[in-house]
C-alpha cells in the first residue's frame, strides 16, 4: 500500500485539509469492489461477526456488499440532548440523513456498542498512523473512546497521506484498508 505525498503540511488547518481531500476524491475512481474484498478478508481473519459500517456518501467506498458476510449495523447521528451516534440493524437505514447518507429512522431498534466486534470508519483522508480526517461533526470522536473492538479506516489509496493534523481527541484506527489491501497501523 503506497502513500501519495501530502499536498499540505501536517499542521495546516483541518478546513484546508478537508477542501484538499474533497478535491482529490472527486477525481478518484470507484474502488468499492477491491476495498470490500480486502475488508472481507481482514474481518474474517479477525473473527469479526457484528460490524458497524457506514452508508457511503458520494466518493466513499461502498461497503454494503459485506452485508451477506457479516451482521452489519448502521449508525444514526443524533443531535439532542448531545451529538452522538446510535447503532441499528443495517436494513433499517432507509431515510436520508442531513449529511446525505441513508440512516435508520429515529425509532429503529438500537444495538449496544459493547456487542460490536469492529467499526469501519469512513473519512476524507487518513494518515499512515491511522489518524482520520473526518467531516467535522465529531460523532466518531465521541463513540470511539468507549469501544474496545477493532477499528478499521476505509479510504482510497489516493487519500492516504504521510501525516494529518492531530488533536488530543483523535484516536487512530488500528487498521487501514484501501483498494491495495489492509495494513495494521501499530
Amino acid at each position: 500500500m503506497s502513500d501519495v505525498p501530502a499536498a499540505l503540511p501536517p499542521d495546516a488547518p483541518k478546513s484546508e485539509w478537508r477542501a484538499w481531500a474533497r478535491a482529490v476524491r472527486s477525481e478518484l475512481p470507484d474502488v468499492s469492489a477491491p476495498v470490500v474484498g480486502a475488508l472481507r478478508d481482514l474481518l474474517r481473519s479477525l473473527g469479526a461477526r457484528r460490524v458497524l459500517a457506514y452508508r457511503a456518501l458520494g466518493g466513499e467506498p461502498d461497503v454494503s456488499a459485506l452485508s451477506g458476510d457479516f451482521e452489519l449495523l448502521a449508525p444514526r447521528a443524533r443531535f439532542r440532548p448531545q451529538p452522538r451516534l446510535t447503532l441499528h440493524p443495517w436494513a433499517t437505514a432507509t431515510e436520508p440523513s442531513r449529511f446525505g447518507a441513508l440512516q435508520p429512522p429515529a425509532n429503529a431498534p438500537q444495538v449496544a456498542l459493547d456487542t460490536v466486534d469492529a467499526i469501519l470508519l469512513p473519512g476524507l483522508a487518513f494518515d499512515r498512523a491511522g489518524v482520520r480526517l473526518g467531516y467535522g461533526g465529531g460523532f466518531y470522536d465521541r463513540l470511539l473512546p468507549d469501544f474496545r473492538g477493532v477499528t478499521v479506516g476505509v479510504i482510497q489509496a489516493g487519500l492516504l497521506v504521510p501525516a494529518l493534523p492531530r488533536e488530543p481527541h483523535d484516536l487512530p484506527v488500528r487498521w487501514l484498508v484501501t483498494e491495495r489491501g489492509a495494513r495494521e497501523t501499530r
